[in-house]
């Protein structure tokens, strides 16, 4: 048992002090654009670019008036937004037609979808609809419930020019209002920095890429030369996806901060992160279930064991599994800086970790026993969820 706590903590202690070093090393060289050095236009000598911003929506009544409202509010001179209402049975497309009668003033049209064709998702199939009418030769693709503050694209803009970037992923800020969902979005967090290095993006050399559903500002000749969304029409997590491609295509791609620039409330509680998580986990898992098995123990070794093995290793044997749990703290105190979660979360990161395992079984469990995903309101079928993806 010596053998195997020294075995176990040592992989544990390597794993969680190597990503907190690389995350130190690497995190300060991501641009955060809401620093006074970005608040200017992206051209001050001649004519700012065109932006159409792409807006898809189904049964968002309860925000979708207010996300319109603020882009149309928006301190960027050159700009059209376009809202998608994709089949919506509430009163998403008859609010998104008031916003646009009372103070759209001919900077905002609305599309409405009442049929979705075969081997689409109704997501990307908005989205690719409103590319087709877009006149903008850079393209915002955003949700239905994401607020903007008025120099977010501007500041966006003047990033994405000055480096030369043809895709540019602003991180949100997550609005929380309840400990379950400082809880479940600190663990997230805390994957995203272990699973993805966002300060490897801008390396050409590297795998790591990045889309966020919330923000993806790619300029119109990469989107097109990728395929456009007719690429990505079955893909469930579309916005990473997008960045995939994207990356993959050599274009230059970069991630940035922007403290409170654009903010979204992802979700009601921790059982509201389990519930909209279990729609694409199994997702990320390509839809396996025998890498989402694994998955699920790794997870649990990865997550549970330093801690664990704190409580029933003896004497120096629990040293490794010590500063696996400390690294893991620190990542914890680098989050609580940027993100608002306080390092305080960092006691509750094992009950977090058992309800992200119970929700990748559960994304995999509805899947497989339902043979596709509900989104929506709608039945996508497993095979043609695995036949379209990229």
């Amino acid at each position: 048992m010596h053998y195997f706590h020294w075995i176990a903590g040592t992989i544990l202690a390597l794993a969680w002090v190597s990503r907190i070093i690389d995350a130190a090393l690497g995190m300060p060289s991501v641009a955060d654009i809401s620093k006074p050095e970005w608040n200017r236009f992206a051209n001050s000598a001649s004519k700012n670019p065109r932006v159409s911003i792409i807006v898809p929506a189904r049964n968002e009544e309860a925000d979708i008036e207010l996300s319109l409202t603020r882009l149309l509010e928006l301190d960027y001179d050159n700009y059209e937004v376009i809202a998608v209402n994709d089949r919506s049975t509430d009163r998403t497309g008859e609010i998104m037609d008031s916003v646009a009668r009372t103070r759209g003033e001919d900077r905002l049209r609305v599309l409405h979808r009442r049929e979705l064709p075969a081997g689409w998702l109704g997501k990307t199939h908005a989205m690719w609809t409103a590319t087709n009418q877009a006149t903008g030769e850079w393209l915002l693709f955003t949700d239905a419930d994401v607020v903007f503050k008025p120099d977010s694209v501007r500041r966006a803009l003047a990033y994405a020019e000055a480096e030369r970037a043809d895709h540019v992923v602003l991180f949100p800020q997550m609005i929380m209002k309840k400990p379950g969902e400082y809880m479940m979005i600190a663990f997230f967090q805390t994957m995203f920095v272990f699973g993805h290095r966002p300060w490897k993006v801008a390396d050409p050399k590297s795998r790591d890429h990045m889309g966020v559903g919330a923000f993806n500002l790619v300029r119109r000749s990469a989107y097109e030369a990728v395929g456009t969304y007719e690429a990505l029409r079955m893909e469930v997590l579309d916005d990473m996806k997008l960045g995939k491609v994207v990356k993959n295509a050599g274009f230059a791609q970069r991630n940035v901060f922007g403290a409170d620039l654009i903010s979204i409330r992802w979700a009601h509680g921790a059982r509201g992160v389990v519930d909209n998580l279990t729609k694409n986990f199994f997702a990320v898992l390509s839809f396996q279930w025998p890498r989402t098995i694994i998955s699920a123990f790794g997870l649990a070794f990865l997550n549970l064991m330093p801690f664990v093995g704190l409580l029933i290793a003896h004497g120096w044997d629990r040293l490794p599994y010590g500063i696996a749990v400390g690294a893991m703290f620190s990542i914890y105190v680098g989050m609580s800086w940027r993100s608002g979660v306080p390092a305080y979360y960092f006691v509750l990161h094992p009950v977090s970790s058992v309800l992200f395992i119970y929700t990748l079984l559960r994304s995999m469990f509805h899947t497989l026993w339902n043979d596709g995903i509900v989104w929506r309101g709608t039945k996508y079928p497993l095979e043609d969820l695995r036949r379209g993806m990229v």
